[in-house]
């Protein structure tokens, strides 16, 4: 009987340990920054960013998915380092520009590539000699994090559970996942994919132990026959996460099931449900919930033209208006806006992502209080051209065109009406639970002139 208890002991003592049930008050309060930013700032940059969207010389498109070019070319992953190692030469001190760029754009917190799909990891990894320590001799994750707070900005590490170089990464089990169609010829038959999850575990240890506080980790992605505990131990690699990192925001693409926020395979086939247990906020990907998700932390991320890596060839750019009015809109159906920049191989922003980011943060400069710390309007049409963003008993209508007769009527009680722009009082007629506001002659933005309505 002594000695039972001694082997129960010890079988206990070496049992996984289980994160104690999270508090409604204790989550909101993990959650409260991330739902006052409503701002962010994505960057997809790695060794594909020098290859440019061309491969062989040649172009291979002239639209998105560039981040994806060795699947799109079948190439092996020697076949594709040979290419792309020689291209990435980092410059010194771009990411510096980086946080200077997103802090000027009035963004909160930066999500980048630790490590995309080609497995090619940026920081300074002992468990593999494909990353950034072993071939540049640089840790680039520590550079960019120690630029990000330098600014004052939130850390997100962005991490794929994909893995196109991993010998044991077993693409024949992860269904309707990519994988290069020549890399499939250098595979071990069978995979272990057992060993593949223990790798990726330990490149998150090394992530979550060596950068300091960790504010978001951005998981990319599953499959729905492909997914959870099955593909990635997700459930213990959360776990783990918050044991070095308790003040972490996860996504929910460890998973790929309706509690987990998807009903489906493709970027809109999003559920209007999450289980916290699966992580904190469901990812809507280039596209808008055309009423949010009512009750549902949610961001919807972006591209500024139509990819995320660096692609020379693609010049199909949003403008600065719609880019904006996205931030509007999101913010008004209490999202967040988590909007990526694609780098050049040496670090430069391409002058167009610059362009955009300058412009939305003059914009912010005037209007950042009608969009941080705001919650979605409990006004289901606006009853004008624009959108409404609401904080507590005050709100902000972002009125995008000057209606014929100068008036906009909205179904809100008011006793002021100010623009942000300014400082000037509006005049105002109250009509029961309605408002009606004179506009100036001219909008003082073009693009979106905010009212302060108390």
């Amino acid at each position: 009987m002594k000695l039972l208890a001694i082997l129960t002991t010890a079988l206990v003592s070496l049992a996984p340990l289980q994160a104690a049930p999270e508090s409604t008050a204790d989550r909101d309060a993990r959650m409260g920054w991330w739902r006052e930013a409503r701002f962010g700032m994505f960057v997809h940059w790695g060794l594909y960013s020098g290859l440019a969207g061309s491969w062989n010389g040649k172009k291979v498109s002239e639209r998105g998915g560039m981040e994806w070019i060795q699947t799109r070319v079948g190439a092996d992953t020697y076949q594709y380092a040979s290419q792309a190692i020689p291209k990435f030469q980092p410059k010194p001190g771009f990411a510096a520009e980086w946080a200077k760029l997103a802090k000027q754009a009035g963004c909160q917190y930066v999500v980048f590539t630790t490590k995309h799909h080609d497995g090619f990891a940026l920081h300074d990894s002992k468990v593999t000699n494909y990353d950034a320590g072993d071939i540049l001799n640089r840790d680039l994750v520590r550079e960019i994090t120690d630029a990000l707070r330098a600014e004052g900005l939130k850390v997100g590490f962005y991490h794929s559970l994909i893995d196109w170089h991993h010998p044991q990464y077993d693409f024949t089990a992860a269904k309707k996942l990519p994988y290069p169609k020549n890399a499939k010829n250098l595979s071990p038959a069978p995979r272990d994919h057992s060993r593949y999850i223990d790798f990726l575990h330990a490149q998150v240890d090394e992530l979550m132990s060596n950068y300091g506080t960790v504010d978001v980790v951005w998981w990319d992605y599953s499959s729905v026959g492909f997914q959870g505990d099955e593909a990635w131990r997700s459930m213990e690699l959360i776990d783990k996460v918050r044991a070095k990192q308790p003040g972490v925001i996860m996504n929910n693409r460890l998973f790929r099931i309706p509690e987990a926020g998807f009903k489906g395979m493709g970027t809109h086939n999003i559920s209007s449900t999450l289980d916290p247990k699966y992580g904190d906020f469901i990812t809507p990907e280039n596209h808008i919930p055309a009423t949010g998700i009512p009750g549902v932390d949610w961001e919807t991320c972006m591209t500024m033209n139509t990819g995320w890596g660096y692609n020379q060839h693609d010049h199909k750019w949003k403008s600065t208006q719609l880019i904006i009015r996205n931030l509007i809109d999101i913010s008004s159906k209490g999202g967040n806006y988590l909007l990526n920049i694609g780098p050049m191989a040496n670090g430069d922003v391409p002058q167009e992502s610059i362009d955009r980011m300058t412009e939305v943060g003059k914009w912010m400069t005037v209007n950042a209080e009608a969009i941080r710390g705001t919650t979605a309007s409990p006004v289901s049409k606006a009853g004008f051209d624009g959108r409404i963003t609401t904080k507590g008993d005050t709100h902000y209508l972002h009125v995008f065109s000057r209606p014929d007769n100068g008036n906009i009527t909205v179904p809100l009680k008011a006793t002021k009406a100010t623009l942000l722009a300014g400082g000037t009082n509006l005049e105002i007629r109250a009509n029961g639970a309605e408002t009606t506001i004179a506009l100036p002659a001219t909008l003082p933005d073009p693009i979106a002139t905010v009212i302060r309505l108390d």
